[in-house]
């Protein structure tokens, strides 16, 4: 190589290296200001408790926060319910037994790596996320080997890591009565699998059927950074679709969706680092992206979760696990990423064909027979099992972080531009002004108004200042009372849209169905006269 060559790559290195700092941090300043949102604005408080200092990976959802939440788990529930699942609620404890079958007891761990100085945690796979070619590592050496000659150091204080890697258990432990040894559930789906019998029955053994959860789950995470995001108590939802074998590659529900567009990132696209392939589903399965049309399926019921809950498309990616980055009883496996600004692209939810695994093994561990009967052969036989799992803290903290927007130009104006089905308090309703007859009037209209939504009513201070507060925890529409209003015989009010801030006047009489037509998207609001 020749030295005007060699000094370009070195100059080449340190701006690659100064655009990655400049991201970076880029990335923790818009982190700070948007928790500083969250917590004043009373979406979500913490580490918790405050008062005593607080524990990392332990959040309080606040009011808004916590309205916004069970949005998105009702999106989830009407997405899922849609596609014929039905909802299950498990026990959140479990005796050990249970996890020793699942391999949690034994396998449910982090790799961990300490800084030598200042004695900080962090999980291997975190420090070496922006480093794809370390996935295909198998021994601490390569590992130790790598953060070395990168000179990859502590994020906290700047010196070497320790050279030795840990791992560390993620159950969290609890006694049931006076001495059973138990542990509170770091998923929810080996606690769905163990009705299965139950399951047989209720759905008249059906050769195809699928359940869900929305509930509590932890993990004993060792340093949780990165907000809800990774916590140590968490909510999570999870799909399982039962189904026996040979109706995986003969699976009718595809024909629904096999003309779907979706993004996905194989692994030649991943290796060659371009973008995802745009395409639908039927070229991908024959392209032998999937091996079998009920997974296939079950990709786009994953991606139209998130399309649902109002993710911008184009911050939304499926990527397909490489063969040594899958668990070994999974025989396919996907996926889905969400590009945010705090983080970069952050995992939300995985796909798997977990095949007959996890009926086989609480069948051996339990000793009863985890089978369904076939009816029109008259035999016995093991479903497989293809897994949706995610959670619903990050798609909440997806949502706050890719609708907050801070106008620059205007000092301290902020607007949660949250879709509007989603809104935490869609509905606000103002008098002009503190006038009696004003109030009077727009009581009347909030009370009208709250038989049919969620509202909220406020005539404390100037009306833009109103409107600022109202925008800034994502509500929807504003509905003004003004002299106008009192002074017409046939009575009209003013709709404001947060986005816009366009306003027209729509007569009382008509107001619900016109605010149900906008917040269900039936109607624009550039379509009203």
């Amino acid at each position: 190589m020749s030295k005007d060559k060699a000094v370009d790559n070195k100059e080449a290195k340190k701006e690659e290296k100064k655009t990655v700092k400049n991201s970076e941090d880029s990335e923790k300043e818009f982190l700070q200001e948007l928790v500083s949102f969250m917590q004043r604005k009373g979406f979500i408080w913490g580490p918790e408790p405050e008062i005593y200092g607080g524990t990392a990976g332990f959040y309080t959802y606040a009011p808004l926060g916590k309205l916004l939440k069970n949005n998105v788990e009702n999106t989830i529930r009407k997405t899922l319910q849609k596609e014929e699942f039905f909802e299950v609620e498990c026990p959140i404890v479990m005796e050990k037994k249970v996890w020793e079958a699942s391999g949690h007891l034994g396998g449910f761990t982090d790799a961990i790596i300490t800084c030598s100085k200042c004695k900080s945690n962090f999980r291997l796979d975190h420090l070496l996320n922006e480093h794809p070619e370390t996935k295909h590592f198998k021994q601490p050496e390569e590992y130790l080997k790598f953060i070395a000659e990168k000179k990859i150091k502590c994020s906290s204080c700047g010196s070497d890591f320790a050279p030795e890697i840990k791992k560390h258990n993620l159950m969290m432990k609890t006694t049931v009565g006076i001495d059973q040894e138990a542990y509170n559930r770091p998923e929810t789906a080996t606690t769905t699998y163990l009705p299965f019998l139950r399951f047989t029955d209720f759905f008249r053994r059906q050769p195809v059927f699928g359940v869900f959860q929305i509930g509590k789950a932890f993990r004993n995470e060792i340093s949780p950074r990165q907000h809800v995001v990774r916590a140590r108590e968490f909510t999570q939802a999870e799909a399982q679709l039962f189904i026996k074998k040979e109706l995986k590659t003969n699976f009718e529900k595809f024909k629904n969706v096999e003309n779907d567009t979706l993004p996905l990132w194989d692994h030649k696209s991943q290796e060659e680092k371009k973008e995802p392939h745009r395409i639908k589903l039927k070229d991908a399965l024959e392209k032998g992206f999937f091996k079998s049309p009920a997974y296939a399926w079950a990709i786009s019921v994953a991606y139209k979760l998130y399309m649902n809950m109002g993710i911008p498309a184009d911050n939304i990616r499926m990527r397909q696990h490489f063969p040594d980055e899958k668990a070994f009883y999974a025989d396919d496996a996907w996926d889905v990423e969400i590009k945010t600004r705090s983080f970069g692209w952050v995992e939300m939810c995985g796909v798997h064909d977990r095949t007959d695994y996890d009926l086989k093994q609480h069948a051996k561990f339990s000793g009863a027979a985890l089978e369904a009967f076939d009816e029109a052969t008259g035999q016995k036989y093991v479903p497989h099992v293809i897994e949706i799992a995610f959670g619903t803290d990050r798609p909440v903290f997806a949502l706050l972080d890719n609708f907050y927007d801070k106008k620059e130009k205007e000092e301290g104006k902020t607007i949660f531009k949250l879709p509007y089905h989603l809104s935490p308090i869609p509905i606000a309703v103002f008098p002009l002004m503190k006038k009696e007859e004003l109030a009077a009037k727009a009581k009347q209209v909030y009370e009208m108004l709250q038989k049919d939504f969620l509202c909220t009513y406020d005539e404390t201070g100037a009306i833009g200042r109103r409107y600022l507060r109202a925008a800034e925890g994502g509500t929807a529409f504003c509905i003004t009372i003004d002299f106008e209003t009192l002074e017409k015989e046939e009575q009209d009010i003013t709709i404001r849209d947060r986005d816009t801030e366009k306003q027209v006047r729509v007569k009382i009489k008509k107001l619900n169905e016109t605010l149900q037509a906008l917040l269900s998207g039936e109607k624009k609001f550039d379509d009203l006269k």
